[in-house]
């Protein structure tokens, strides 16, 4: 008896791991949502908190009851950062997985390797993030007719930051480090220094190549011209870096940057303290939408979350409220056509989209500040559009 009591119990439990394994599976009429971003590699923190709101939103319309009574599904690839991987994860996605709606990637030169094909394929493609100006756009500046983005572009943020560092921080005297081999940065800073000149500012510039670590011999240069502010447009892990070695060297005016010092408050110091840049939402901001969506983000992934999960998380319901727009879940045509006209209030603001569809909505400036100890962001002021 005991040994068939033994078998049975091994077959209830095999019967079981079956079931589980079957239900994990998307059924035939689900709706399948594709990720792509970079989930390990140098800039895994911004692919991880995207993936997480992407994650979030879809459990959330899940549980109201899915959309026109279908489930969404996600369905995530990692590309560590690399556009030849992108390029891999987003074929994958198409030919295996047969997704017609995809968020990602992350970077702008991820997302630009993708979007031909996106194209293509019609394919309908939301950047959360990728702010580099011909993201949505081809080579003859005609709009690319499935791509559109989450965020504001690399004109906007640039000049957010220049007229912030002019009219808030009074600077006449601006100087400028950038990684030459990275079009996010080029882009910021071009806009940053048209801005910040036409204004009747003064800027000295110095450039450095992707990876570089060592930051003092440029650093030296800019000291010489005594700035009244330093405007860091690069991700976080270097903003860290070149900070450091600013503090170090006696450079105490404030930073000033962009989006990508997201990610700073776990990975950076004291060093960062009198720095200021350009985000898409504020965490402490007194709106319902951010507060529901802090909230459960918080309860579910056990910490606060940065704007590459809210943006990642508003493409979501984007892309929710177009399949309603359009009565389905799979013909990217009819979905991509309401998103056009998509009006809406997300948790990085009201939102509607521009002709080369990018999204029309105001940016904020946080500064970095200590509170209980702790390197943390507070909302200073909005720009708008």
């Amino acid at each position: 008896m005991k040994k068939l009591a033994k078998v049975m119990t091994a077959a209830v439990a095999v019967l079981a791991m079956a079931s589980a394994l079957s239900a994990a599976k998307p059924k035939a009429n689900d709706a399948k949502i594709g990720f792509v971003g970079p989930l390990s590699g140098g800039v895994a923190v911004y692919g991880t908190e995207a993936r997480d709101g992407v994650q979030l939103a879809v459990e959330e319309i899940n549980a109201a009851g899915g959309v026109l009574g279908q489930k969404l599904v996600l369905v995530s690839e990692d590309d560590e950062g690399d556009p030849a991987k992108t390029v891999s994860a987003f074929k994958k996605l198409v030919t295996q997985d047969k997704v017609k709606v995809l968020v990602g990637s992350l970077t702008s030169g991820c997302t630009k390797a993708i979007t031909d094909q996106s194209q293509a394929l019609k394919v309908l493609q939301i950047a959360p993030a990728a702010t580099a100006e011909n993201i949505t756009i081809d080579a003859k500046g005609n709009t690319i007719p499935f791509v559109f983005r989450a965020c504001f572009i690399d004109p906007f943020q640039g000049t957010v930051g220049a007229k912030f560092a002019v009219e808030t921080l009074k600077a006449k005297n601006a100087a400028v480090l950038y990684d030459i081999g990275n079009d996010y940065s080029v882009g910021l800073t071009d806009n940053f220094e048209k801005t910040f000149k036409a204004a009747g500012g003064k800027v000295t510039k110095e450039s450095y190549s992707t990876g570089e670590k060592d930051f003092n011999a440029i650093i030296t240069k800019i000291k010489s011209v005594n700035p009244d502010v330093v405007y860091l447009p690069d991700y976080y892990a270097t903003v860290a870096l070149v900070a450091k070695q600013l503090r170090a060297n006696g450079v105490t005016c404030p930073l000033v940057g962009g989006d990508g010092w997201d990610g700073l408050t776990d990975n950076a110091g004291d060093e960062v303290l009198n720095g200021f840049y350009s985000n898409h939402y504020a965490t402490d901001a007194d709106s319902p939408a951010v507060k529901k969506f802090v909230g459960n983000f918080k309860a579910k992934f056990n910490r606060e979350p940065t704007s590459f999960a809210a943006l990642a998380y508003d493409s979501v319901y984007m892309l929710k409220d177009a399949m309603v727009k359009a009565g389905t879940t799979s013909d990217s045509v009819k979905i991509r056509a309401a998103l056009e006209s998509n009006v809406g209030d997300y948790v990085t603001g009201h939102l509607t989209f521009d002709a080369k569809h990018n999204p029309v909505k105001s940016a904020v400036m946080l500064e970095m500040v200590k509170k209980n100890g702790k390197l943390t962001t507070a909302y200073k002021t909005t720009v708008n559009p």
